[in-house]
């Protein structure tokens, strides 16, 4: 399974691509889309593009993008909140299946605690994916989105054949 992980941003998408099979899970490649254009509009049918040049490029099976916190700058959320939007369409149109993870269930799942700081995120991501050349803190975040995805994939895995087994 080819997992692409998206953190969602307006100035910067980091993305991350990984493979996980029989067990194991490698790196595929990593980066980040810069939106350019002076208006909202623009820039958001730059993500588009950059994003959809990335699935085409790498032929992810899955995606998984990270979910939106609120803060007290309601601007910048709802901005934020466009830029997801894009992160959840561009696969979609593609056909391909969507998870969505809360920011501190990717953190869980990659550093072991919920509000870890993003130097503990890079550091997780670099022991899980060794020899990995990281594009910047946003690709970091996009990998860690992937690994969760490919985890909780293989823990439903296990309870379904868990649930199948017992009904035997």
């Amino acid at each position: 399974m080819r997992v692409l992980g998206i953190d969602p941003g307006l100035r910067n998408l980091g993305w991350g691509v990984i493979e996980a099979r029989d067990g194991r899970i490698t790196h595929v490649a990593n980066g980040v889309c810069h939106s350019e254009g002076a208006s909202l509009a623009a820039r958001l049918l730059s993500l588009h593009s950059q994003l959809r040049e990335v699935l085409e490029r790498w032929a992810p099976d899955c995606a998984a993008v990270e979910q939106t916190f609120v803060n007290k700058d309601g601007v910048a959320t709802l901005k934020l909140g466009h830029a997801r939007a894009i992160a959840l369409l561009v696969p979609a149109q593609a056909g391909l299946e969507v998870g969505e993870y809360a920011p501190n269930a990717v953190k869980k799942t990659v550093v072991g605690v919920g509000h870890a700081a993003k130097r503990q995120i890079d550091h997780m991501v670099r022991l899980q994916l060794p020899g990995v050349e990281i594009a910047g803190p946003d690709a970091a975040d996009a990998l860690a989105v992937a690994l969760c995805h490919a985890h909780q994939g293989r823990a439903s895995g296990r309870l379904a054949r868990a649930i199948a087994g017992a009904g035997r």
